[in-house]
């Protein structure tokens, strides 16, 4: 169990959010957590991608290499 603190506008914002969806707090930060996660998944794997990158040409150079340039 994880237990929060949150300021007042925090709270009063969360608590109508949570009207206007139907959801519980809890709900809302659970799912604003996961998603956080992901996103820092996500980034990890771009920075990961990029490393691994040895080199880069210019588009033109791609398209004939790839023959898309009649």
């Amino acid at each position: 169990m994880l237990a929060v603190r949150l300021d007042a506008e925090t709270e009063t914002q969360l608590d109508a959010l949570a009207k206007v969806r139907h959801s519980s707090k809890s709900d809302l930060v659970r799912q604003a957590i996961i998603r956080m996660l992901e996103d820092e998944e996500d980034l990890a794997l771009l920075n990961t991608a990029r490393a691994e990158t040895t080199s880069s040409k210019p588009l033109a150079q791609l398209r004939k290499e790839l023959g898309l340039d009649g």
